[in-house]
């Protein structure tokens, strides 16, 4: 596991140190290596998921390092069967401390299997943990605005009455991207105004400012503000 840190500490760039830590204030600069994301995905791609060293890595938490979350992270995302990957998922959830990790944690293997996913997203959105439910919200608005679509998944993302500031805007975020891929379901919330105030009016910005709204759509929304 310490040869991967030590993997991990050779791809330190300060200078992007500073940058990420004033997009993740609430860790301690000294924790941010400042890592760059396509090396990360390199160095996952070069690692696997089956060496000892990746297995004791992936089990080994909470990190230290910002970076070795998000190595975390990718090396989760390549894990190919999917009991393996939801257990790993499982046990990295409660650990992610910011929407960045959040974020990138998207296993590859869960477009193929989405349907099994159901359960464990109705579980997370029920967590105390604010990146728990910003990662069910987000599997949601990847996975469940297409073919396998279901209305109840809006209703219950609407239902979910939060404070904290990083599940608001992944619910605005999923309202907005729903919108354009399911306007017929969608629309009404805003119409019928049945989100949150705060979530409702982010989520019209970004339909505003999103590419895949029609400007007649969007007209309508600046009167819904």
């Amino acid at each position: 596991m310490q040869e991967i840190t030590e993997q991990i500490r050779a791809l330190a760039d300060p200078e992007n140190a500073v940058f990420v830590s004033r997009l993740i204030p609430h860790i301690p600069p000294e924790q941010i290596l400042g890592c760059r994301t396509p090396p990360l995905r390199a160095l996952a791609k070069s690692l696997g998921t089956e060496s000892e060293a990746v297995q004791a890595f992936l089990q080994v938490l909470p990190h230290h390092y910002f970076d070795e979350n998000q190595l975390h992270a990718f090396l989760i995302s390549r894990i190919r069967h999917f009991p393996a990957c939801i257990a790993a998922v499982e046990a990295f959830l409660p650990y992610v401390d910011n929407w960045a990790t959040c974020d990138q944690l998207s296993p590859a293997v869960f477009r193929k299997e989405a349907a099994q996913l159901v359960p464990y997203i109705e579980r997370w959105m029920q967590s105390e943990h604010t990146y728990t439910v910003r990662f069910a919200v987000g599997m949601l608005m990847q996975h469940f605005l297409g073919e396998l679509f279901d209305p109840v998944y809006p209703e219950r993302i609407a239902a979910i009455r939060s404070d904290e500031y990083y599940i608001n805007m992944e619910i605005a975020w999923y309202f907005a991207t729903a919108l354009a891929k399911q306007p017929e379901t969608i629309l009404p919330y805003l119409a019928q105004r049945r989100l949150p105030e705060w979530v409702h009016k982010k989520t019209i910005q970004k339909c505003i400012e999103s590419r895949r709204i029609p400007d007649e759509t969007k007209a309508y929304l600046r009167t819904l503000r």
